[in-house]
């Protein structure tokens, strides 16, 4: 992962750092706090919908109240959110993103694909 200058360790660093940050200055704690670490994907994800939604008009109160770049931006808060809801639940995110991405590309394109 190397576009505008950015390397698969800036991302997984930048994980770390937000998961650290939101670890120290989180209100709920615990088994709670997990499942509201969790919960934030939905919230993410109901965004996206939002902003497509709005990007192509569907709503008449609203209009087009939407870009598809904000569309992108919704979708990379999901990606983001995930990776730092993967990150709570074990240090070794890198590792287990990277396997599980495996296993998918081998299941849906092939052994020689992975």
């Amino acid at each position: 992962m190397s576009d505008h200058g950015t390397s698969s360790a800036d991302l997984w660093t930048s994980v770390d750092a937000l998961w650290a940050w939101l670890e120290t200055d989180q209100p709920v704690s615990g088994r709670e706090g997990l499942l509201l670490r969790m919960l934030k994907l939905s919230e993410e994800v109901g965004e996206v919908s939002e902003a497509v939604i709005g990007a192509i008009g569907q709503n008449p109160r609203k209009g087009v109240s939407h870009t598809w770049e904000d569309v992108q931006g919704e979708l990379c808060d999901v990606a983001i959110t995930a990776l730092v809801a993967l990150r709570t639940l074990t240090p070794d995110t890198r590792e287990v993103f990277h396997r599980h991405l495996t296993r998918v590309t081998e299941r849906s394109l092939g052994p020689e694909a992975a």
